[in-house]
C-alpha cells in the first residue's frame, strides 16, 4: 500500500530543513584570548592581530592583542593588553576608555558598572553602550565591557566588543554571557 503523498516527502523536508541549519548566522565557539587564561564565546572562525595603543602615558605605546570577527551585521572582538602591576593597569584602563570616548566624541554614550565572575574589583569593571544613533553619519552602536583579572602577580585587562546591529538581538547577550576568566 503506498504511502499518503505527504508522508512520502517527510523525510526530504526533515533533510532540508536539518542542512539549513548546519550553515547558521551564528556558529558559535569557544575561544582562548591570549594566555592569560580568558575564554570567549565568538560567533565565527576569529582572526587575531596585535596593535599599539598609546595607553602607557606621553609617547609610550602598549601592545594589544586583538580576536575578533564578523557574524550577523556585528564585530565581535576580544581585546588584551598585560599591565605590571595594579597601578598602571588602573592608568591603562582609564586611557582606555578615555580614548574610545574621544573616538566617539558627541556620542551619547551609557556606562555603567558591570559585573564579570571572577574579574578583579580594581580596575572595576565598566560597560558601555553606545545605542542606534538618529540619522545617517554617526557612529554604529556599540556594546563594550572593559575588565582585568590578576593573574600571576600581573594584572590582564579585557576590552570585549560588539560593533554594529546583528541580525540576532540575542547575540551581544550570547557574546557577553559567553566570556569566561579562570
Amino acid at each position: 500500500m503506498p504511502l499518503p503523498f505527504r508522508l512520502r516527502w517527510a523525510p526530504l523536508v526533515v533533510l532540508t530543513a536539518a542542512l539549513g541549519a548546519c550553515s547558521p548566522v551564528f556558529n558559535w565557539r569557544e575561544v582562548p584570548i591570549a594566555d592569560d587564561g580568558l575564554v570567549a564565546l565568538l560567533p565565527c572562525k576569529p582572526d587575531h592581530a596585535t596593535r599599539n595603543l598609546p595607553l602607557g602615558g606621553g609617547s609610550a605605546s602598549v601592545a594589544v592583542d586583538m580576536t575578533g570577527c564578523e557574524a550577523g551585521g556585528a564585530t565581535f572582538a576580544v581585546a588584551h593588553a598585560t599591565a605590571e602591576d595594579a597601578a598602571q593597569a588602573d592608568a591603562w584602563m582609564r586611557a582606555w576608555r578615555a580614548a574610545t570616548r574621544s573616538q566617539l566624541a558627541g556620542a551619547a554614550i551609557v556606562e555603567t558598572p558591570a559585573t564579570l565572575p571572577r574579574a578583579a574589583g580594581s580596575p572595576a569593571p565598566v560597560r558601555f553602550e553606545l545605542p542606534q544613533q538618529q540619522g545617517a553619519g554617526g557612529p554604529a552602536p556599540a556594546h563594550m565591557l572593559w575588565f582585568a583579572q590578576q593573574r600571576a602577580g600581573k594584572v590582564a585587562l579585557y576590552q570585549a566588543t560588539v560593533l554594529g546591529r546583528p541580525e540576532s538581538a540575542e547575540a551581544p547577550g550570547v557574546f557577553f554571557e559567553g566570556l569566561r576568566l579562570p
